[in-house]
């Protein structure tokens, strides 16, 4: 909570039959009386609407077509979410992003300023493997939600690792309160859409602007590059055998909370994230 008011960001997780996963995370504008609402209605939304979407990549070995689907799926996210509003969106105003991971390929699409980042293993475990179908979770915002990946016993992973940020939304000066979100006029305009055809993906990790400063580090001569030594934590703790989804929760929601953190941010901070193991 900040000064007073309560989280307003959302996540929700869906595996489905086909061992992929659909992961969506939204953050309800500030200034938006209603945005929490907002912003759990949209990942509701989003992990029906893209669920049809993940199937292995030799079904549709296109990223142009896979683009178009999560295009498509985005525009039915959109008009129930108008729908459902029965009026101006204004008061339910949240961003929107959404990651789709699949045999063989991931897509992302995002609109407003959500994080996506991935990890690429030099040398991986086994493939996924095949959870039950319709299985879904969601949580509150600001609070450590990690959708463990379903899969058998694989090889030990190796250490050796890469972590690359996703390309973002266009949102203008950070300063300038132009995010878009998902309700408004020029969402369409403002979405981004993108496919990832990479079979050393290891991980993905979503997350909110509330920890742009934890996930990122400033590089002199470009965009903002991933903060390897604080997502590989992250992402070796999930990776444990004896990985405890209570203890990493409390561990993570305290860090989150402490001084560290939040002497650079009052913003509400969620992350959502997953590995194959």
């Amino acid at each position: 909570m900040r000064e007073g008011t309560p989280c307003q960001d959302a996540l929700r997780y869906r595996r489905t039959s086909s061992g992929g996963l659909v992961l969506a995370v939204a953050d309800g504008a500030g200034s938006a009386p209603r945005s929490r609402e907002g912003a759990e209605k949209a990942v509701r939304l989003a992990t029906d609407a893209f669920a049809p979407l993940v199937t292995p990549w030799r079904r549709l070995p296109d990223a142009r077509a896979r683009k178009e689907e999560l295009t498509g799926a985005f525009r039915k996210v959109r008009d129930a979410f108008l729908d459902w509003c029965a009026g101006p969106p204004g008061p339910y105003a949240t961003t929107l992003t959404v990651v789709v991971v699949a045999e063989g390929w991931l897509g992302q699409l995002s609109i407003g300023d959500g994080l996506v980042l991935v990890r690429a293993e030099e040398a991986r475990g086994a493939g996924p493997g095949e959870p039950g179908p319709g299985d879904a979770g969601s949580g509150d915002a600001g609070r450590e939600a990690a959708g463990r990946e379903a899969a058998g016993h694989g090889s030990a992973r190796e250490p050796a690792a890469s972590y690359h940020l996703l390309p973002r939304t266009h949102t203008g000066s950070e300063y300038a309160n132009e995010t878009v979100f998902v309700g408004s006029p020029r969402a369409l305009d403002q979405l981004r859409v993108d496919c990832v055809r990479d079979d050393a993906i290891g991980g993905v990790l979503l997350s909110t602007d509330g920890l742009t400063h934890a996930l990122l580090r400033r590089s002199p001569t470009g965009p903002p590059l991933p903060h390897d030594a604080f997502l590989g934590h992250l992402f070796d703790r999930l990776a444990r055998p004896d990985y405890d989804h209570d203890e990493e929760q409390d561990r993570l929601s305290a860090f989150l909370a402490s001084d560290q953190i939040t002497r650079v941010t009052g913003d509400d901070k969620t992350l959502l994230w997953a590995i194959r193991t």
